[in-house]
């Protein structure tokens, strides 16, 4: 939980006693690598914030799975448009490192927003960095071919290219496994 506080930390200061109610709505939930916590057609019940791990975002299909998003350690994680619709999800999230989330349900966030003037600013937060890791990724789906878009991982999303397997990266990218092993030789 002191992973949630020092990340809100460094963007607006919250007095302890906010937090105490806060953090007597969040569940401590961990996953082992391969698990599925949200499978298509569910829906999903928690914002949560992931103090180690990493999660995927993807689509089943015929030949290949679309993935569409990761998320990491010190980020939001949520199935957002059936969160906040309380609607069946269109795709399923999937552990790809052994993970922990501290999580609130739908219900507890919409009385933390009700009873708490602070619960709006955290909740809005957390909602535009979920957001803008949105736009970034469809402006570069939009705007940049598939190896501008494998180059701009190494400075936005080191992480993804250190961590994640290369069929998850072709993917993400928009292209074949096989096409991504052509683009790594022409720019190595």
């Amino acid at each position: 939980m002191e992973r949630i506080k020092e990340y809100f930390k460094e963007i607006v200061d919250v007095d302890d006693d906010y937090w105490n109610i806060f953090f007597s709505k969040l569940v401590k939930r961990d996953f082992l690598k391969k698990s599925i916590i949200l499978k298509a057609g569910q829906v999903e019940n928690y914002l949560s914030f992931i103090e180690e791990g990493i999660l995927r975002f993807y689509i089943i299909r015929e030949n290949n799975d679309l993935t569409y998003e990761f998320s990491f350690d010190n980020e939001f994680s949520s199935s957002y448009d059936s969160f906040l619709n309380q609607s069946p999800s269109e795709y399923h999230v999937q552990v790809l490192a052994d993970t922990t989330l501290w999580s609130i349900t739908h219900a507890d966030l919409q009385e933390l927003y009700a009873n708490t003037s602070i619960g709006n600013l955290l909740g809005r937060l957390a909602a535009e960095q979920l957001f803008m890791r949105k736009v970034k990724r469809e402006l570069s789906l939009l705007n940049n071919t598939a190896e501008e878009r494998y180059l701009k991982l190494f400075t936005d999303r080191p992480r993804l290219i250190k961590q994640i397997p290369l069929k998850y990266i072709a993917s993400y990218i928009g292209v074949t496994p096989q096409a991504l092993s052509r683009i790594r030789r022409r720019v190595s």
